[in-house]
């Protein structure tokens, strides 16, 4: 096992800085089939950060991947609950369970960035990013001028917290 790993690490670092490995190293971001092929739902590895590992490890072992980024779907559901995020619909919360991560596009006219602010960004991203973008993304964040509130702290704390 451990030359196994030795072999496969150098293979990835060497992929990494431009060098050439033995092989390409498989590096999958594999997120929610990992449920599906452990005969999970994707509400439980969103949900439960050691069954996402658990999924993970078994592709992991049946596939023979050389590496792999830890199992991002579980911190999905925390930090888009935590946060008050609207443009993203959950396993088992506002989707069924057995259904992957969802993009709520918005309607046209209320887009979270519109096609006359690309200057606005461009000029101050951070500004941009936290006094407009940031209010429409969420539920709870107010922007300048609005009144602050406990539900807008406690989003940016838990959101905060959760990340």
């Amino acid at each position: 096992m451990t030359t196994l790993f030795q072999q496969r690490l150098d293979r990835y670092y060497t992929a990494m800085r431009n060098g050439k490995p033995d092989r390409v190293p498989i590096r999958p971001f594999a997120a929610e089939v990992t449920a599906v092929y452990a005969g999970m739902t994707c509400q439980d590895v969103t949900q439960d950060y050691n069954l996402a590992f658990e999924a993970l490890i078994k592709c992991c072992r049946d596939f023979d991947w050389d590496a792999t980024v830890p199992n991002m779907v579980y911190v999905w559901a925390g930090v888009v609950q935590a946060s008050a995020t609207r443009y993203y619909a959950l396993p088992g919360v506002q989707i069924p369970p057995t259904t992957a991560f969802q993009y709520l596009e918005p309607p046209e006219d209320a887009a979270y960035m519109r096609d006359d602010e690309y200057d606005a960004f461009i000029a101050d991203p951070t500004g941009f990013l936290a006094n407009r973008w940031l209010p429409r993304v969420t539920y709870t964040v107010k922007g300048p001028g609005e009144p602050n509130t406990f539900d807008n702290n406690m989003t940016l704390l838990t959101g905060m917290a959760a990340m």
